[in-house]
C-alpha cells in the first residue's frame, strides 16, 4: 500500500476543503441551523412529541442526515470529476499508485469533511434545543458507515459524469426527494397504511430509522434492517468502484 499517495490526495482534498470553508461547511450548517428555527421553534412547539421526543429534537437526526447524504456525494463526486475535468487525471493514472489508494485518498477526504459537517450540526442543535443520545456508540458507527457509503456513491457519480450539471442531477433529483419523504421531519407510523407500505421502499428511510434509534431508542424498523440495509449499500458501492477500475469505464473524459 502506497500511503505517501493516499496522503497526499487526502491532504489535497481537505485543503480545497478548508480554501472554501465557507462553501463548505458555513453554509450547510447556516442552512441546517434555518430548519432548526422553522421546524423545531415554530412548527414544533405547535406538534408537541412524536414517539415521545420532543418535536424539535425528533427532528435532529433526519435534519443531520440530510445534510450527510448531500454532502459526501457532492464532495467526493467534485473531487474526483475535477482531475477529469482539467485533463489532470492521465496524470493520476499513470502514477504508481492502485485504484484502491485513489479511493481511499478521495473518499476519505470526503467523507471526514461529512463526518465534521455531522458533527458541527450535532453541536449547532444544541444551541436550539435540548436532545440526549442514548446509543453513542452506535451513533458514531451509523454516522461513518453513512458517510463513507455515500462518499463511495458521490464518487461513481463523479466517474460517470461527464458535464458539471450529471453532478448535479441525482442529489438534487432523487437523494433529496428521498430524505425529504423518507421521515426525516416525520415518523412514517404517522403516515396512512398503504403508504407506510410503500416507505419501506424508501432506502433512505432505512438509514433516518436506524439513526433516530440510536438517538432516542425508538425506530419505523428494526435497527439490525437499518444497519444490513447502510452495509449491504456499502458493499454493492464497493463493488461498483472495483468493478470500474478494472474495466476502465468512464475513467477519461
Amino acid at each position: 500500500m502506497n500511503w505517501h499517495a493516499v496522503r497526499a490526495i487526502y491532504r489535497f482534498e481537505m485543503a480545497r476543503t478548508f480554501r472554501t470553508i465557507t462553501q463548505s461547511i458555513a453554509s450547510p450548517v447556516l442552512s441546517t441551523s434555518l430548519y432548526f428555527v422553522v421546524f423545531g421553534a415554530a412548527i414544533g412547539s405547535r406538534m408537541g412529541e412524536v414517539d415521545g421526543v420532543s418535536y424539535g429534537a425528533f427532528i435532529i437526526p433526519g435534519l443531520i442526515m440530510l445534510s450527510l447524504l448531500n454532502e459526501s456525494i457532492s464532495n467526493a463526486s467534485f473531487g474526483i470529476y475535477m482531475p477529469k475535468w482539467a485533463g489532470t487525471i492521465f496524470e493520476l493514472l499513470s502514477a504508481p499508485v492502485s485504484w484502491l489508494e485513489v479511493v481511499i485518498g478521495y473518499v476519505g477526504a470526503a467523507a471526514t469533511k461529512s463526518v465534521m459537517l455531522g458533527i458541527l450540526i450535532l453541536v449547532t442543535a444544541r444551541i436550539f434545543v435540548p436532545y440526549e443520545i442514548a446509543h453513542p456508540l452506535w451513533m458514531v458507527c451509523f454516522l461513518l458507515l453513512t458517510a463513507l457509503t455515500f462518499s463511495l456513491f458521490g464518487f461513481i457519480i463523479g466517474l460517470w459524469a461527464d458535464d458539471f450539471q450529471k453532478l448535479q442531477v441525482i442529489p438534487l433529483m432523487v437523494v433529496t426527494p428521498l430524505t425529504f419523504l423518507g421521515g426525516a421531519f416525520y415518523s412514517i407510523g404517522m403516515l396512512p397504511p398503504v403508504w407506510q407500505k410503500i416507505a419501506l421502499f424508501n432506502p433512505v428511510v432505512y438509514l433516518i430509522s436506524g439513526f433516530r434509534w440510536s438517538f432516542y431508542g425508538i425506530s419505523d424498523v428494526n435497527v439490525a434492517v437499518s444497519a444490513a440495509a447502510i452495509v449491504g449499500f456499502l458493499a454493492a458501492c464497493l463493488a461498483a468502484v472495483w468493478w470500474i477500475f478494472r474495466t476502465g469505464w468512464k475513467l477519461k473524459q
